[in-house]
């Protein structure tokens, strides 16, 4: 187990003791400056070194993914009929989205293992950050006139994590390796340090929802843990048909695999606030995302070797 995932569980267990241990609010603000920049600086300097048309089809192809999964989770939860279409709407948003902070772990995993991937893998997360929380949206309301487009998509496009990631990325591109080097010390060399302390606090917070959990019980549950791996295998063979390497389709297989609890709570609080936003955040961070950093990721590099013929 990778040392940052202790952390987590520090953290986890921090919380459900009550204990007072709190990371002040400024803190982990900068924290979650800290890893978005990082993450798109790494992206924008491998980025600067091909050709950003050569990336395009895989960019394409990955927006696709973003449409499909929210469409495919929408539908199955609304089968089960224990679920309104608003709430129904919102975890697809939500699943559709990505969480940073499993992208984060996920890097670090692989790193451990002295795996390589296309570290234009930072641009998918930017990508998949938006179309699955419009795709929710218009599931709950379909184009409607009440609908504040102009504010959601203000909140979408130019959120922090949105304008941190892609900003990084631009600035990476623009820099290149040996622009970037200075700041080297502070964004790539402590990137595992920052990760570890932002993993202390979402122990804290996953912690924070285990009310919700005994509320919902079974199907908060079911849904945290068996929604991850089937989207996670759409991401692995849609990163396998794109020729990424073993590392680069684990990555795509994460990003699929994961639910957002950043962008996308604050944009369903503005377009859906009718659905129980406590249900999405529960499912997304609560189960999912511990779900994803202990069991999930290791499972998706089995699956993105297997699919390479690599796997034993």
């Amino acid at each position: 187990m990778d040392p940052v995932i202790l952390f987590f569980v520090l953290g986890l267990v921090a919380g459900l003791a009550r204990s007072d241990l709190r990371l002040p609010p400024a803190i982990y603000e900068l924290l979650s400056i800290l890893l978005l920049l990082a993450i798109g600086l790494k992206g924008g300097v491998e980025l600067s070194r091909q050709s950003l048309a050569d990336v395009l089809p895989q960019m394409l192809a990955v927006v696709g993914m973003g449409i499909v999964i929210p469409l495919l989770v929408f539908s199955v939860l609304m089968l089960t009929r224990r679920i309104d279409r608003p709430n129904a709407a919102a975890l697809a948003g939500h699943y559709g989205s990505v969480s940073v902070g499993t992208y984060a772990v996920g890097v670090a995993f692989l790193a451990s293992i002295g795996v390589a991937f296309e570290a234009h893998l930072a641009l998918f997360l930017v990508l998949l950050e938006m179309p699955a929380i419009v795709v929710g949206i218009m599931l709950a309301r379909g184009i409607s006139r009440d609908t504040q487009w102009g504010r959601l998509l203000h909140e979408i496009f130019f959120g922090k994590s949105i304008v941190l990631l892609l900003g990084g990325l631009l600035i990476g591109w623009v820099a290149g390796p040996e622009g970037i080097e200075p700041l080297k010390p502070l964004f790539i060399d402590s990137f595992k340090g920052v990760l570890a302390l932002f993993l202390l606090e979402m122990g804290l917070i996953a912690a924070s929802q285990a009310g919700e959990i005994r509320r919902r019980g079974l199907f908060l549950v079911t849904l945290g843990v068996l929604a991850p791996v089937p989207l996670a295998v759409i991401g692995a063979v849609l990163g396998w048909l794109l020729g990424l390497s073993v590392g680069g389709t684990t990555l795509l297989a994460v990003l699929a695999g994961s639910a957002s609890y950043i962008a996308a709570p604050a944009a369903m609080r503005i377009a859906l606030p009718e659905a129980n936003p406590s249900l999405s955040l529960t499912a997304a961070l609560g189960i999912t995302f511990p779900f994803n950093i202990f069991i999930g990721i290791p499972v998706y590099y089995a699956i993105a070797g297997y699919l390479h013929g690599i796997g034993g």
